[in-house]
């Protein structure tokens, strides 16, 4: 009966890793694994913001309407409640998506505004908070090619025979995947710099 028992469970083991059971597993963890990693980036750059405001605050007084946009768009990105199970909700997803481009657009305006403040650009507190920022830019975008890259090894498990009946039958979805091809743009602020004529031009860094 023993015997029997082991032979039933050996050939159910079987059938799952040949119907891409294991396979599914093993690329939905890779997914939820990058997924953290990239809220644990964001979440990093969130931290950033209220000090990088209050240093600029206090040297560039007339740019409150700036600062204003970086502190709504930080309060819009950190309200979204980003869980595990939001990769599997497009919508959600999407304004998640959203919610940190808008942040990412304000930073960006905000590191432009201060070109014009040279003592701000020379205050030690800001060179500090400035290159932490565009550390964590750096690592949002690596993270985010990662989470990228494992959503579409499981999408394409989860869209191909067998994985697709296997997924259909334990109830596992495609994700959402995010929506800009090239990452490393979008997360590197713009680089400003004055021409012979005093002219300010804006560049991708």
């Amino acid at each position: 009966m023993a015997k029997f028992k082991f032979f039933i469970a050996l050939a159910l083991a079987l059938g799952l890793s040949g119907c891409g059971y294991n396979r599914i597993q093993t690329t939905d963890e890779q997914t939820k694994s990058s997924w953290a990693e990239v809220l644990n980036q964001y979440q990093r750059r969130a931290d950033l913001v209220p000090n990088l405001v209050n240093t600029v605050k206090g040297a560039a007084a007339y740019e409150q309407g700036t600062l204003v946009a970086v502190t709504n768009a930080r309060a819009k990105a950190t309200a979204i409640n980003a869980t595990p199970e939001l990769v599997n909700d497009p919508q959600a997803f999407a304004k998640f998506e959203a919610a940190q481009g808008e942040l990412s657009s304000a930073l960006s305006k905000l590191l432009v505004v201060v070109e014009k403040y040279p003592d701000l650009k020379a205050n030690t507190g800001y060179r500090d908070l400035q290159a932490q920022l565009e550390g964590t830019e750096n690592r949002i975008a690596v993270a985010r090619n990662r989470y990228i890259s494992s959503v579409q090894e499981y999408n394409v498990t989860v869209r191909s025979f067998p994985g697709n009946l296997t997924a259909k039958m334990f109830g596992y979805a495609v994700k959402a995947n995010f929506s800009v091809s090239d990452e490393k743009a979008i997360a590197t602020p713009p680089v400003v710099s004055f021409d012979a004529t005093g002219a300010k031009t804006d560049s991708p860094k």
